[in-house]
């Protein structure tokens, strides 16, 4: 049977998803995925289950996310409308690689809350029993002699979290991850004192004021009344959700750069 694949093809101004966001449609009207809900999407849905009676393959449309349509967004999206085999499946975002160093309590919050996000995690720890018996699908689990050895081969782009068991481990590994200039942000959790302690043994190591820049201490969204193991996990989750959209806007804007100087 075939679906029809929906498309974000183009997001301006205030949209409730964006470029990119998919969403499938069958004949009976199930769907997978979303492009953002309300009206928008059930006339969205409408149009796929008549383009899959009419047989027409693909095919462009606007819309003004504006009083016609019931919403006060005031943006504009363009959805493409292409007939797929049950073969097709919705394309996944790229995964973010992320080392997640430390297995205790908020180590597998953070991992649980990780899990249907765009990241694939490493996740560190030498203590082999710390890890749970089961992991989401995006989570490769590592118990190294030296955790410290896991950072030169930690790809270029990786985001790292630092909460292990051992404040001497975790400052060797900040200093291992900030000899790196290719991994944008290096998070350790922790109190001011312990961010204040840090900066000054890291300087003492040698490194520079603008290295430290990457070191982020206490990690989370802070101010969310409760130190509660799945609470810091929510925080840290959105703080590194800007991480890679700050990472994407950036390759973004390098990539409109070389397309002008071409």
């Amino acid at each position: 049977m075939s679906r029809i694949r929906i498309t974000i093809a183009e997001a301006r101004g205030s949209t409730p998803r964006e470029a990119g966001a998919a969403m499938l449609v069958d004949e009976a009207g199930r769907f997978t995925g979303t492009i953002g809900g309300g009206t928008l999407e059930w006339q969205a849905l409408a149009e796929a289950q008549r383009l899959l009676r009419s047989g027409t393959a693909q095919r462009e449309m606007g819309f003004a996310l504006g009083p016609d349509l019931g919403q006060c967004c005031g943006g504009r999206v363009t959805l493409r409308f292409e007939r797929v085999t049950d073969a097709a499946v919705l394309e996944k975002p790229e995964a973010t690689p992320l080392l997640l160093f430390g297995a205790g309590h908020v180590g597998r919050a953070i991992a649980l809350a990780l899990a249907p996000l765009p990241f694939a995690l490493r996740w560190i720890d030498p203590r082999p029993n710390a890890f749970p018996a089961a992991f989401p699908p995006n989570v490769t689990p590592v118990a190294p002699a030296d955790p410290v050895t896991e950072i030169a081969g930690a790809e270029a782009g990786s985001l790292v979290l630092i909460l292990t068991h051992s404040h001497a481990l975790d400052l060797a590994l900040c200093d291992a991850a900030l000899r790196r200039d290719d991994l944008p942000f290096v998070g350790v959790i922790g109190s001011a004192t312990k961010r204040a302690r840090f900066l000054s043994q890291l300087r003492g190591m040698g490194h520079a004021d603008d290295t430290l820049a990457r070191l982020t201490c206490p990690i989370g969204i802070r101010d969310l009344g409760s130190k509660e193991p799945a609470v810091i996990a929510a925080g840290v989750a959105v703080q590194l959700l800007q991480e890679r959209a700050k990472a994407a806007e950036s390759r973004d804007v390098s990539r409109g750069r070389h397309v002008q100087s071409a």
